[in-house]
């Protein structure tokens, strides 16, 4: 699956190129899909609560959104699974909250914004998408604090 990251981490420090690789490594593990790219936005506080706000009706910030890209793919083309947007300030206050790196956190909000891209919603399920997400957690990082 081809992975687009936009913008820059700022001040925070995150390898795009990683996340992108890390990217694809959890696309193999999680559930198929027949999508074949994924954009994902780095995004400040100030533009996650916009997104926020107009799509969720929530004026504050939130650490990761997904919006799922509409319509059927065109013939030919790499159709695109959707976008997720990531709060790098408010993944920064949860990594050191937890105790874990800022990569490990942005890791962890890409895999459960990627399970909402697939139709999983924890808000409504019987917990499957979070036991899910604890798999794949654990299956790609580990237990530990790193990486």
């Amino acid at each position: 699956m081809r992975v687009e990251i936009v913008g820059r981490p700022g001040r925070h420090r995150l390898s795009a190129g990683a996340l992108a690789e890390f990217a694809r490594k959890m696309v193999r593990a999680a559930p198929a899909t027949s999508a074949a790219s994924l954009s994902v936005a780095l995004v400040g506080d100030a533009a996650m609560r916009r997104l926020n706000a107009t799509f969720r009706g929530k004026d504050r910030t939130t650490d990761v959104l997904s919006f799922p890209a509409g319509g059927g793919p065109d013939p030919g083309s790499r159709r695109l699974l959707g976008e997720i947007a990531i709060s790098l300030p408010q993944a920064a206050r949860q990594a050191r909250a937890a105790g874990h790196p800022l990569a490990r956190e942005a890791r962890i909000l890409l895999i459960h914004g990627y399970l909402h891209l697939l139709g999983y919603d924890h808000e409504v399920d019987d917990g499957t998408m979070l036991r899910l997400q604890g798999k794949l957690v654990v299956k790609l990082l580990g237990r530990g604090r790193r990486g």
